[in-house]
C-alpha cells in the first residue's frame, strides 16, 4: 500500500491525531490553522518539512489523500463536503454536523461520493474497557440488550487559567457557548458501538449550576450537567450525559441485558466488572467478576504511546483500512451514525429548552425526513464568519455570566 499523504485542518487536537497517524506510516503532508503559534508549534512537533497554510480555501488544493478535521467543534460538516467533492477521505472528530441542515447537506454529499471514505473520529468507543465491553455484548452472554449508561463526565475548576488560555481564549468561543447535551460522542459513541444500537426518540433535562465567584467567567452555557434519555431501533433504551460537569471526573458506561450486564468501575482505572444471576450464568462463569481487560492486540506496543488511552491511535487504524479494503466504516462510525449522534445532541437540546419535549431522530435515509430539516440552520453558538447564535445555550434562557466574571475574562483575552 502507498504511503498516504494526510493533511491536518486545525493544528491544535489536530496535532494529536496526526502523531498517530504517524506511528502507522502516514505522511503528514499540510497543516492549515489560523492560529500562527499554534501552527509552528505542530509542524515542530511533527517534525518539520510539512506545508502551512493559514485559510482552508488554498489548503485544501494541497495533494492529499485524507483531511484531518480539527477546527472548531461546530464547524465541520462544510468542510467534510468539500474534502468529499475533491475527493479526499475525510477523518473528522467529534460531532459531523452542527445544525440539522448540515447533517441533511453532509448525508447527500457523501451518497455522491461513495468512493470516499468519511469517519467520525470519535475515540472512545476504542478505550479498554470499552472495547472489553463491545466484546462481551457482541459475544451474547448478556442476552438481549434491554438498557446502557455512558457518561462524559468532566468537571473543569474555574480558577484553571491556563485551560481557559488553551481552549476558550475568546468570548466567543464554542466553548463559551456549548449546551450540556452537544458534545455526546464520547458518552454516545460507547455505548452505541456495543450494543449496535441507533436512538430514534430522545427527551432530556438539565440541572442549571453555573459558575459562581469573582472568577473569570465568559460562558453563558450555565447547566452543569444534561441527562438524556433515548429510545432506540432495537427497543432498547439509553441514559446518557454530553460533557457533564458533576461529581468527580469520570467516563463510566454499563450495558445491561436479559441475562447480565458489564460495566467499568468508576475511580477504578479500566476495571470491569461483568455479573450474570446464578440462574443464567454461563457454563463455567463466575456470577460476580471484577478484573482489567487487556488489549489483545499486535500493536500493543504503539497503542501504549498514543492518546486518550490507546483509542486515538486504535481509531485512527479503522480509517486506514476503511481506505486500504475500500469500505465505509462500521457502526456508529459511519456518516450516517455520525448524523444520528449529532441529531440526537442538537435535538436533546431543544428538548431541554421546552421541559423534556420528546422529539424524533430523524432518519436521513428518507427524503421525507431530509426535506424536514434541510433549512434547519439553528444554532446556539457564534460562528467563524460572525454570525450571531439564534438558540439559547442554557435551559435558564436569559442567563449571562456577571459583570465582574465577564471583566475578568476580557482582562486577561482582550476580546
Amino acid at each position: 500500500m502507498k504511503t498516504l499523504k494526510i493533511g491536518i485542518f486545525g493544528a491544535g487536537r489536530g496535532a494529536d491525531l496526526a502523531a498517530n497517524f504517524q506511528l502507522l506510516g502516514c505522511e503528514i503532508t499540510a497543516i492549515c490553522d489560523f492560529h500562527t503559534e499554534r501552527r509552528e508549534n505542530a509542524v515542530k512537533r511533527l517534525g518539520g518539512n510539512i506545508a502551512e497554510y493559514e485559510d482552508f480555501d488554498s489548503f485544501i488544493e494541497h495533494d492529499m489523500d485524507a483531511v484531518v478535521l480539527a477546527n472548531y467543534f461546530h464547524e465541520h460538516a462544510p468542510y467534510a463536503i468539500r474534502c468529499m467533492e475533491k475527493g479526499i477521505h475525510v477523518y473528522s472528530e467529534c460531532i459531523s454536523n452542527g445544525t440539522m441542515a448540515e447533517g441533511v447537506a453532509l448525508i447527500r454529499a457523501a451518497e455522491k461520493h461513495p468512493e470516499v471514505v468519511y469517519m467520525l473520529a470519535e475515540n472512545y468507543p476504542q478505550m479498554i474497557f470499552n472495547r472489553e465491553m463491545h466484546r462481551i455484548a457482541k459475544g451474547g452472554t448478556l442476552g438481549k440488550i434491554l438498557y446502557a449508561e455512558g457518561e462524559y463526565n468532566h468537571p473543569g475548576d474555574p480558577n484553571d487559567i491556563g485551560f481557559k488560555q488553551v481552549y476558550n481564549y475568546f468570548s466567543k468561543h464554542w466553548r463559551n457557548y456549548n449546551p450540556r447535551t452537544y458534545y455526546i460522542t464520547h458518552s454516545l459513541g460507547p455505548v452505541m458501538r456495543a450494543t449496535g444500537a441507533t436512538p430514534k426518540t430522545v427527551t432530556a433535562f438539565a440541572s442549571f449550576a453555573p459558575v459562581e465567584g469573582d472568577v473569570p467567567n465568559a460562558s453563558f452555557a450555565g447547566d452543569r450537567v444534561a441527562v438524556i434519555m433515548t429510545q432506540n431501533d432495537d427497543g432498547s433504551i439509553f441514559r446518557i450525559t454530553g460533557c457533564a460537569g458533576f461529581g468527580g471526573h469520570h467516563n463510566a458506561y454499563r450495558i445491561c441485558g436479559t441475562e447480565g450486564q458489564i460495566e467499568n468501575l468508576r475511580g477504578m482505572g479500566a476495571k470491569i466488572m461483568l455479573r450474570y444471576n446464578g440462574w443464567s450464568k454461563p457454563e463455567g462463569e463466575q456470577e460476580v467478576q471484577m478484573y482489567d481487560p487487556g488489549w489483545n492486540d499486535p500493536d500493543e506496543e504503539k497503542i501504549r504511546q498514543s492518546g486518550h488511552g490507546g483509542s486515538d491511535y486504535l481509531t485512527a487504524r479503522s480509517f486506514l483500512e476503511c481506505i486500504a479494503e475500500g469500505r465505509q466504516p462500521e457502526h456508529p462510525f459511519h456518516v450516517h451514525a455520525a448524523v444520528a449522534m449529532s441529531s440526537t445532541a442538537i435535538l436533546s437540546h431543544r428538548s431541554v429548552l421546552e421541559n423534556g419535549k420528546a422529539y424524533e431522530i430523524p432518519d436521513f435515509h428518507k427524503e421525507e425526513c431530509r426535506k424536514q430539516y434541510e433549512n434547519d440552520y439553528a444554532t446556539p453558538y457564534y460562528l467563524t464568519d460572525g454570525t450571531a447564535p439564534d438558540l439559547p445555550c442554557c435551559s435558564h434562557t436569559d442567563y449571562k455570566p456577571t459583570e465582574e466574571q465577564m471583566r475578568r475574562y476580557l482582562e486577561l483575552f482582550g476580546r
